[in-house]
């Protein structure tokens, strides 16, 4: 696949991650990859940990998950708002089931947790979560970045650079 034709999308929620949704984001953007913020409701801002707003184009709800190709889920406390909202959690198992790349930062595996998408997986996560994602079935592994198949996770804002470019070889591999 050329990236100019992915669909992707970051997931937002309050509390999210500054960089981790933003470097992604403008990543895909860079490689002409169609990307949307989505978050429980539309045409919602959202305020990072550090205050700086990122309005949802969608609702989670309403996405076309048919169309996707890739689903990214940045960390900070976003994730854990998230997760209270059962229609972020579908879009994130459903696009798993599709073969859609799923892609976590951070605490962003707790979204992954709850979709239970973990099962059998190698992946990683931020240290302070590494109990949940063993629980959840995850074979964790304290790396930069860690591929499974469509699965791509990654611990923390410094692994961001590995972190996207796996992202993109994946959709270019589509």
């Amino acid at each position: 696949m050329n990236t100019e034709n992915a669909n992707a999308v970051v997931l937002v929620e309050r509390f999210y991650e500054d960089m981790e949704l933003w470097y992604p984001l403008f990543r895909l953007k860079e490689e002409k990859a169609s990307v949307s913020i989505v978050g429980p409701e539309k045409g919602v801002t959202y305020n990072s940990k550090h205050g700086y707003p990122a309005t949802s184009d969608e609702a989670a709800d309403d996405v076309d998950v048919q169309q996707l190709d890739a689903v990214i889920i940045p960390g900070g406390y976003a994730p854990d708002h998230m997760r209270r909202t059962p229609g972020m959690v579908e879009l994130v198992r459903n696009a798993w089931e599709q073969g859609s790349v799923v892609a976590f930062i951070c605490h962003g595996g707790w979204i992954a947790v709850s979709a239970d998408i973990l099962h059998d997986k190698r992946a990683t996560s931020f240290y302070a979560i590494r109990d949940d994602m063993v629980n959840a079935g995850a074979n964790w592994v304290d790396a930069e970045v860690v591929q499974d198949g469509n699965l791509v996770s990654a611990r923390k804002p410094d692994d961001l650079p590995a972190f996207s470019r796996t992202i993109l070889e994946l959709l270019r591999e589509k």
